[in-house]
C-alpha cells in the first residue's frame, strides 16, 4: 500500500471495557440532550455508490460532519455534552434531566459562577469548547500548538475565546492548559484527553460523540461490516468503535484505526501491546490528528477492538480529499479537511493491495462507513490539494 504501514491483530475474546458507558441506552440519552439544542440537526450520511462500484464494495457511506452545529467538526458533540454533564453535576440535576434550556437556564449561569473553561486543541475541539461556553456567557481560554494555522486560530476567536499559539507541541500545551486552570480561580478544564486523576470530563466527552454513532446508525440501511475511525487522542474512535461493537455483538464490524505517520502512537502501541508515546514534533497536515499520547481510556478500549492499526502519510490523506472533493461522476460531492478524509484515501489503497484487501475482508458483501469529521479547516490548504493533479 503506498503511504501506509499496518499492524493486524489478533482476535481477541476480552470484554469491552467500559462498554456499558457507551450502550444504545446511553446514545439516546446523549441525542435527547444535543436534539434540545436549536442548532441540531442530523448530520448527512452520503451513500457513494460509484466509488463503492469501482471499488467492489457493497456499500461506502460517509458521516459529513462539516455540517454540525455550523462549527465545521463533529467535536462541538463532545465539549457541549462534558460542560452540559458538569452543570448537571454542580445542579445536582439527573443526567436525563438535560437539556439547552436548562444549559442556559439562570440557574446554570448562577451555579457556574465566574468559571472560565480551559482547553488545548489542535482547533476543533477548541472551537467546541469556545462556542458552547459562549452560549453559557462563560469564559473560554484556548492553547494551541505551533504550526497552528491562522483560520483555525481566528475560527475560535471569533467565538470570544482567549487564544494563544504555544511554542510548543499537542501534548505539551494539554499540560500548560491543566496547571492554568488549577491555578485560575473558578478553572475548569474540558480535556478530551485522560490520565490519572483526570477521567470524569474525557469520559464525558467521549459519551458526547455517540450522538454521531447513533445517527450514522440510523441512517444506513444495514449495519456497517467495517468501519474506519481516526485517531488523535482516541476518544472519538473509541467512543465509536464500542457503540458498534456493543449494538452488533453478534457480528461486530471490523474497526479500522487511522493515524498519521507523524502521530502514530496508538499504531506503535499496537505493535507493543502497551501504549507508546510519540514525542517532539508532529509534522502532519492532518493537525486534528497531530496528537503523540493515546488516552489511556480509549486505548483500553481499542486495544479490546480494533482489528487494524493503520500508519498514513499525508498523501494519503490528500488523495481522500480528491476522491470526495472531485468524485466518481454519479457521487455528490464532500468537502472534507485533512483529519477528515484520511479513511476514503486509506479504503482506495487499501483495495488496490490484494494482500490488505484480504487481511481486512473486504470484499462485494462489505458495507463500510467512513466519517468526515471536518469540512476545509484550513482553506488554502484545501485549495492547495485539490488543485493538485
Amino acid at each position: 500500500m503506498h503511504g501506509i504501514e499496518m499492524f493486524l491483530c489478533a482476535p481477541k475474546s476480552a470484554p469491552c471495557p467500559c462498554a456499558g458507558a457507551f450502550s444504545g441506552a446511553q446514545a439516546l440519552e446523549t441525542r435527547s440532550f444535543h436534539r434540545s439544542f436549536p442548532q441540531y440537526a442530523p448530520t448527512p450520511l452520503v451513500a457513494l455508490k460509484a466509488l463503492a462500484a469501482r471499488l467492489g464494495l457493497e456499500r461506502i457511506c460517509v458521516k459529513d460532519e462539516s455540517f454540525r452545529f455550523g462549527l465545521n467538526a463533529f467535536k462541538v458533540l463532545g465539549g457541549s455534552y462534558a460542560i452540559g454533564r458538569h452543570i448537571a453535576a454542580l445542579l445536582g440535576l439527573e443526567a436525563d434531566k438535560l437539556s439547552y434550556a436548562a444549559l442556559t437556564s439562570a440557574q446554570s449561569r448562577r451555579a457556574l459562577g465566574d468559571a472560565v473553561f480551559f482547553t488545548a486543541t489542535d482547533g476543533n475541539h477548541g472551537r467546541g469548547v469556545a462556542w458552547t461556553a459562549r452560549e453559557l456567557g462563560c469564559r473560554a481560554v484556548v492553547r494551541m500548538p505551533r504550526g497552528t494555522v491562522d483560520s483555525r486560530v481566528r475560527n475560535i476567536r471569533a467565538l470570544g475565546a482567549e487564544v494563544s499559539v504555544e511554542d510548543m507541541n499537542y501534548d505539551a500545551c494539554v499540560r500548560l492548559a491543566a496547571q492554568q486552570a488549577r491555578e485560575t480561580p473558578g478553572g475548569v478544564l474540558v480535556q478530551d484527553t485522560a490520565w490519572e486523576g483526570y477521567t470524569q470530563i474525557p469520559m464525558w466527552i467521549m459519551q458526547g460523540y455517540l450522538t454521531m454513532a447513533l445517527e450514522a446508525d440510523e441512517q444506513m440501511d444495514a449495519p456497517p461490516t467495517h468501519v474506519f475511525l481516526q485517531a488523535g487522542v482516541g476518544s472519538m474512535a473509541a467512543a465509536v468503535a464500542a457503540y458498534f461493537a456493543g449494538k452488533y455483538a453478534q457480528t461486530p464490524p471490523k474497526i479500522i484505526i487511522l493515524e498519521p505517520s507523524a502521530a502514530n502512537c496508538f499504531y506503535r502501541s499496537a505493535g507493543r501491546g502497551q501504549i507508546e508515546a510519540v514525542e517532539g514534533d508532529m509534522p502532519t497536515m492532518m493537525a486534528g490528528l497531530a496528537c503523540g499520547e493515546p488516552s489511556p481510556i480509549a486505548w483500553d478500549i481499542l486495544h479490546a477492538l480494533a482489528s487494524a492499526f493503520l500508519s498514513c502519510e499525508d498523501t494519503v490523506t490528500e488523495q481522500g480529499m480528491r476522491l470526495l472533493g472531485r468524485p466518481l461522476d454519479g457521487d455528490p460531492a464532500i468537502t472534507s479537511g485533512e483529519s477528515g478524509a484520511v479513511g476514503t484515501g486509506a479504503l482506495w489503497e487499501i483495495m488496490a493491495d490484494a494482500q490488505a484487501r484480504e487481511a481486512l475482508a473486504l470484499d462485494e458483501r462489505s458495507r463500510v462507513l467512513l466519517i468526515s469529521t471536518e469540512g476545509a479547516t484550513d482553506p488554502v490548504n484545501y485549495l492547495r490539494v485539490m488543485e493538485e493533479a
